[in-house]
């Protein structure tokens, strides 16, 4: 059968099947990006469209960055691939050596992947491996927490806390329990930074290991800020109670910093703003500016010699990996991203934007629809109430408002997130909340 050359043309739409996306929703009103540059995503129409949610997280250098650009193209004539097994390129050492000089403690050891799911089961598996090889074989058990999110992979959307990601797909993986969310309307709504209210809720691990019994826990993971979840921050001290439960019982913490490594929240990751040593740390997005799908994940040294000390000379000390783990193009977008950060001073420049970040998101209290607000680093949650029997409704349409008002914003639910790239400028900032001020008053 042949087939004709309309059905194969760029407004054919019924193809492609869009992740997190209300499909046919979309495809009655599409909405095309054909370019991007800086601050701006243009718009198959040919409008500007100011980036308010750094891509998905990830474009903290911003769109097109002349020098990522360069070192990707350089890479791609020069080796495009190479096999991860058995076989290693400079690129992918040289890189490695980078991002552990940037690390706190001795975070000292990395493990590539492609994206934040690959990480956190990638971590999953090491911290099961780990308390098996040190002969505590019955440390099987994993924790997370309500309201977390860790990604797709099975091993994510178990230990993770969101509903709709979880009630489709079975009983996941066994053995896992979860921690309650920090978040409380009552105590926390329009807290600047880190809430007072909440330490108390980290002592809910202490109740779980007592359900369970530390010999079958194998890990604790959570992510320093909840950022899917609607920008959810931790409770003052929280993060620093969960390490101590977990040394006591000899319980690997693992951080989930896909959103919060490489500058968001004004330091190089959230283990350094909150001044906690996790044992493995998740990362992508911010790694490679987005430029080219990676991951990493670091252990600590004591991880990482566990490992090493545990296989015979010559035998494979994991028995996990991908085809893409450092990948040639995704190496050379993560070195050149890494001195972008470095020559421009972004994480720096994070950390001074962030009072002035956090004054205009909190100019929206008061604002029609407003229940809370949240913020932290370059980050900003504005929680909506919903309509009366159609959650979501309201978020969707500041959404769609918004874009047609040339800003970009994540919406999870009724709860529009913000997380620019690192370079916005504060007329940027001012225009991103003028925005959002003006759509909430003309929502419904």
């Amino acid at each position: 059968m042949t087939s004709s050359a309309a059905e194969f043309s760029p407004n054919n739409l019924d193809a492609l099947w869009m992740p997190f996306t209300a499909n046919r929703q979309f495809k009655s009103n599409p909405r095309m990006l054909v370019g991007a540059k800086g601050m701006y995503y243009t718009s198959h129409d040919g409008r500007q469209i100011l980036d308010g949610s750094a891509g998905l997280w990830c474009v903290n250098a911003g769109h097109c960055n002349d020098h990522i650009v360069a070192a990707v193209q350089a890479q791609v004539a020069r080796l495009d691939y190479s096999t991860a097994f058995q076989i290693g390129h400079p690129a992918e050492f040289e890189l490695a050596a980078r991002l552990v000089a940037t690390t706190p403690g001795d975070l000292d050891h990395v493990f590539f992947g492609n994206s934040g799911s690959e990480a956190v089961d990638t971590a999953l598996k090491m911290a099961i491996a780990y308390q098996r090889l040190k002969g505590e074989g019955s440390r099987v058990r994993l924790i997370g927490r309500e309201k977390g999110y860790h990604g797709v992979g099975f091993g994510g959307i178990s230990v993770g806390g969101m509903v709709n990601n979880r009630k489709f797909f079975g009983p996941l993986l066994a053995g896992v329990d979860h921690l309650p969310s920090t978040y409380s309307h009552e105590h926390q709504a329009f807290t600047r930074g880190e809430p007072t209210w909440g330490l108390h809720l980290a002592d809910e691990l202490e109740r779980i290991v007592a359900l369970h019994d530390a010999s079958t826990i194998a890990a604790v993971i959570v992510e320093p800020v909840s950022g899917s979840a609607g920008v959810l921050v931790p409770p003052k001290g929280y993060l620093k109670r969960l390490r101590e439960i977990c040394d006591k019982h000899g319980i690997l913490l693992i951080f989930d910093e896909v959103i919060t490594g490489f500058g968001r929240l004004g330091a190089a990751f959230g283990a350094d703003y909150f001044d906690v040593l996790p044992d493995i740390m998740t990362t992508a997005k911010g790694l490679t500016n987005g430029t080219v799908p990676m991951s990493a994940v670091f252990a600590r040294k004591h991880v990482y010699e566990t490992f090493m000390d545990g296989a015979a000379e010559g035998a494979i000390e994991l028995f996990h990996g991908y085809t893409y783990s450092g990948h040639p193009l995704a190496c050379a977008a993560g070195l050149a991203t890494m001195d972008v950060y470095k020559e421009e001073g972004l994480f720096e420049r994070a950390a001074s934007l962030a009072p002035y970040w956090e004054d205009a998101a909190h100019s929206l209290k008061g604002a029609p629809h407003v229940i809370d607000i949240r913020n932290i680093g370059l980050v900003a949650g504005i929680e909506l109430e919903p309509r009366p029997g159609a959650p979501g409704a309201r978020g969707y349409e500041m959404f769609t408002k918004c874009y047609e008002a040339g800003l970009l914003v994540r919406v999870t639910g009724d709860i529009v997130a913000a997380s620019p790239p690192l370079i916005i400028e504060k007329r940027e900032i001012d225009q991103l909340f003028e925005t959002l001020g003006r759509i909430l008053r003309e929502v419904d």
